[in-house]
Order: C-alpha cells, then structure tokens, then sequence
C-alpha cells in the first residue's frame, strides 16, 4: 500500500526558502497517471492548494503562490520536494504531500495523503 511521508525542518526564518520532500514508498513516482501535489493548511484556516508535478515533470501552481513556489521530483529516490521562497508568518501550516489520480483532467481525485509536517516561520 502506498504511503506518503512528509519532511524536512520545521521552524524556518523569515524571507528564507522554505524547503520540504516528500518521500514515496509502495509506489513510484513516475506513474504516468498520478500526479504529486503539495496542500497546506495555516492554523485555524483551510486547505491551500500549492501545486502539483505531473508527467514530464510538468509542473502547475496556485497562481496566488506560483511567483514564490517550486515543485520537483527525485525519481532515483522516489521523492518529491517543495520550496517556498521568501517566506512571511503568513506561511506558517500544516504542509501536506498527496498523490493524485488522474484519468482525465475532469476525473481526478487526491487519494492518498501524508500525515502533515508543521512548519513555522518565525525570527
């Protein structure tokens, strides 16, 4: 079965990248027809989605966070990463990496996520 497990620091700087992998086991990551997103969820607020990166390393982001936001993939480790440029308190969240599944751009769904690593951003 596959599981998804989120990591990385969890206390970041003030206009510093925020940096996370997310690691794959029972599964690869070059599966043509899943796609590997990155959701976060601030405290007491809800989802946002991030982005994904898909087939041929085709990446789409939240055009709110697309100027600050990088997606990409380590297939040799069956991992996927995020970095959050510039950050602000405001970034702050939940950070959750998800596999989606993806038949046609109308039939796709998130099924299966990480447990979630909180990242603060604070001095």
């Amino acid at each position: 079965q596959v599981q998804l497990q989120e990591s990385g620091p969890g206390l970041v700087k003030p206009s510093q990248t925020l940096s996370l992998t997310c690691t794959v086991s029972g599964g690869s990551i070059t599966t043509n027809y899943y796609y590997w997103n990155w959701i976060r969820q601030p405290p007491g607020k809800g989802l946002e989605w991030i982005g994904y990166i898909g087939v041929g390393d085709s990446t789409y982001y939240n055009p709110s966070l697309e100027s600050r936001a990088s997606i990409s993939r380590d297939t040799s480790n069956n991992q996927f990463s995020l970095q959050l440029s510039s950050v602000t308190p405001e970034d702050t969240a939940v950070y959750y990496c998800a596999r989606e599944e993806v038949h046609n751009w109308y039939d796709r769904y998130l099924e299966v996520w990480g447990q979630g690593t909180l990242v603060t951003v604070s001095s």
